[in-house]
């Protein structure tokens, strides 16, 4: 990069201001007089403000003209010095989102019959070049580019490129960057070019399987690629790699189910795949041994090399991943990609910065960056060419991989109109695709009610969010190890309980819930964050294993038998661990994979969990849309301490049954005997250790016997 040497530095604040900074080496850093040359005329600048700062002076004039952005400007003032105009805050205000928003849907390289098209939007530049290598060459060429209206760079090539490398070099403030383009679909070995393909022309086709009528028909399961396969144990060959989703009737070494037939015969109808565009912290060597979850995002359409067969082939990328898209949608299962459109892995270097430096991203008060993603900046969706960039993005995952929801990383950073402009795009082309994201309050220079978080819920309607008030009333915090929630033994939270239990949407008499709507409510007691459900118990309950066992199967029934939508960690069925690892976001993958003989060891406890989840899918009640049918046919109590009932009544029009009720009992030791409603025989669907949607046995007298750490379910 060239070092530019400036003795002052002026800037375009606005599009109407200019500011200028003069250290106080620089003539004591006063000067009374300022002019902008313009076409080789002078114009005088009135100066406005002045205000001391600890190492130079910072004077304010303004523009007595609009300026055209793309254009070099000189400065100079009363000792005639002469400066560059630099583009400065400008890029921040509405009067340059609204004039340079680019609308079209071409940004990036389009394929013609005979050429490919290139645009990329870049409004401060004042040059732009295209940099183009064959695959088979080291030399590039570069070729200057046009700029058309809104900002926007374009050059034909009249030739055919498939499969060629490319970047664009940038020249704003007088400084040349080369960057990777940020709509590339695909990308080189490492990350280091763009690639020119063509999607579209990579088998096999994929398309979004038909939407489950309701968002609460799905049971969602969370999975990392390389987890799932990594296991010497696995019975997959494709060890950590797309491949392993297209490998079928996959074995254990004694013969048990892995793989996809495992998840197949498990029941959950989606599965939520963790970052799978290009992402930072592992190379695509396959000699290199770090791991990553996928967090560290670099180009958000593009496939990750690690997980491919072939890293340095961009096309084969898209194939594989596409075959892991196509393959579970064989088996009806549908795919939610993991999204992380709220920072990126480094903003100094990221394309976004070189294009439009200080525009993609955030800035607090000090027009400094903020940093309520606790890495370092905050994607400022709030903008509309980034606003733009995120939809684009969607659509293309759905439009070209078949993609059939999404789940957004830290979507309280994002602001609630492009979270509602996306659900909008969506439904468009795939109406009640799922949407969900993680609602955190965090602390970015957003407006209170602007941000997508879990206090606007009422807000975000047709989003789902993951539910810390459910995850921590059922498993305790998150964030202190050794608090514990109502299935970990603690008593007096029943009265959250029968909240949470009945999708946190309030209570008959006009008490305030969370959400308005349970499609709204993401229940879960563990992902891929945090400790898992069992290392917590291991870390914070001085009881063996079998206790804790009991324990876990009976925060997992809570998930998969509450209202909204039940989601679900990958082993978390079979007592996943990571030894105590509390954040294995980077820690080998012998601690993040999946142990397939533990899915072994704990057959019968997953067959508990596949009989809960058919027994969800047999019954409307559990999977109510609207909050006006749970007040209408639920009603909850507590007839003793650690124990919570659900009971629903006339409910047949909905399910096979007219009356269930569900019995979530905590307590560790004592039985405790629940007077049951007189009329038909009951029958006992689930126990705490068996469940089965035919029904294990009838239930004899007028009550039950609800024994400790358990769930039951009964019916008629």
């Amino acid at each position: 990069m060239l070092v530019i040497s400036r003795q002052y530095e002026a800037f375009l604040d606005t599009f109407h201001t200019i500011t200028f900074i003069l250290p106080y080496t620089y003539h004591g850093g006063q000067s009374n007089r300022f002019s902008l040359i313009k076409d080789g005329n002078e114009i005088a600048l009135e100066l406005k403000e002045k205000i001391p700062l600890d190492d130079a002076m910072k004077y304010t004039a303004s523009l007595p003209e609009r300026l055209e952005l793309g254009k070099t400007y000189t400065i100079v003032d009363e000792h005639n010095t002469e400066t560059d105009l630099q583009i400065g805050a400008v890029i921040r205000t509405e009067e340059f989102d609204q004039h340079f928003y680019y609308e079209g849907d071409d940004l990036g390289v389009t394929f013609l019959e005979d050429a490919a098209v290139f645009k990329v939007w870049s409004p401060t530049s004042t040059e732009v070049k295209l940099k183009l290598k064959s695959p088979h060459e080291e030399k590039a060429v570069q070729y200057p580019m046009k700029r058309n209206g809104n900002g926007v760079w374009e050059l034909t090539i009249a030739a055919d490129i498939e499969g060629y490398y490319y970047t664009f070099l940038t020249c704003i403030n007088l400084i040349w960057n080369e960057l990777v383009d940020p709509y590339a679909k695909a990308v080189s070995y490492n990350s280091e070019w763009g690639c020119a393909v063509n999607p579209d022309r990579i088998k096999p086709g994929c398309s979004s399987l038909e939407p489950l009528p309701s968002p609460t028909d799905a049971v969602i399961y969370e999975l990392n690629i390389r987890d799932f396969s990594n296991a010497r144990e696995s019975g997959m060959k494709f060890k950590g790699k797309y491949l392993a989703f297209t490998e079928k009737d996959t074995r254990t070494p004694n013969g048990f189910s892995s793989g996809i037939q495992y998840l197949k015969e498990l029941g959950i109808t989606h599965v939520e795949l963790l970052p799978v565009n290009d992402f930072d912290g592992v190379s695509d060597d396959p000699a290199d041994n770090r791991y990553n979850w996928g967090y560290n995002p670099l180009y958000f359409n593009a496939p990750e090399g690690s997980y491919s067969m072939k890293p340095d082939d961009p096309a084969e990328r898209i194939h594989e991943l596409k075959s892991v898209i196509h393959s579970l949608h064989e088996e009806n299962i549908r795919v939610i990609l993991d999204v992380v459109y709220n920072h990126v892995y480094i903003r100094e270097t990221s394309s976004f910065e070189k294009l439009v430096p200080g525009y993609f991203f955030r800035h607090d008060e000090n027009g400094l960056p903020s940093n309520g993603t606790g890495v370092g900046n905050d994607f400022a969706s709030e903008r509309l060419m980034a606003r733009k960039f995120i939809k684009d993005s969607i659509l293309y995952w759905m439009r070209t991989y078949g993609v059939d929801g999404f789940r957004f990383d830290l979507m309280g950073i994002l602001d609630i109109a492009t979270m509602n402009e996306i659900r909008e795009e969506v439904n468009r082309v795939l109406p009640d695709a799922i949407l969900i994201g993680e609602g955190w309050d965090l602390n970015t220079p957003l407006p209170f009610n602007s941000k997508a978080n879990l206090r606007n819920a009422n807000s975000l309607i047709g989003i789902g969010q993951f539910n810390d008030c459910f995850r921590d009333t059922i498993k305790g915090s998150t964030f202190n190890l050794h608090d514990k929630g109502f299935a970990l033994g603690h008593g007096k939270l029943e009265e959250k309980v029968e909240q949470v239990l009945t999708g946190s949407v309030g209570t008959p008499n006009g008490e305030r819930g969370i959400f308005i709507e349970p499609v709204q409510s993401v229940n879960y007691v563990e992902s891929h964050d945090n400790h898992t459900l069992w290392d917590k118990m291991k870390a914070c309950l001085e009881e063996d294993d079998e206790i804790l066992k009991k324990r876990q199967k009976l925060a997992t029934s809570m998930v998969l038998l509450s209202q909204g939508i039940p989601f679900i960690h990958a082993g978390q069925e079979f007592f996943r661990t990571k030894q105590g690892i509390e954040n294995s976001y980077n820690s080998p993958a012998a601690i993040n994979q999946l142990d397939w003989l533990k899915r072994e060891k704990h057959d019968e406890d997953i067959e508990y969990v596949r009989g809960l989840i058919a027994i969800r899918k047999s019954h409307g009640a559990f999977r109510f849309r609207q909050s006006n049918l749970i007040r209408k046919y639920a009603s909850v109590s507590h007839p003793a301490e650690n124990l919570v009932m659900v009971h629903y009544q006339d409910v047949h029009p909905y399910g096979p049954w007219n009356e269930l009720i569900l019995l979530f009992h905590s307590g560790s030791s004592d039985k405790v005997r629940v007077p049951l409603p007189k009329g038909k025989t009951w029958i006992i669907l689930a126990d705490g250790n068996q469940a089965n949607v035919n029904g294990l046995c009838e239930l004899n007298g007028g009550s039950i016997e609800v024994e400790g750490l358990s769930s039951y379910l009964i019916v008629r």
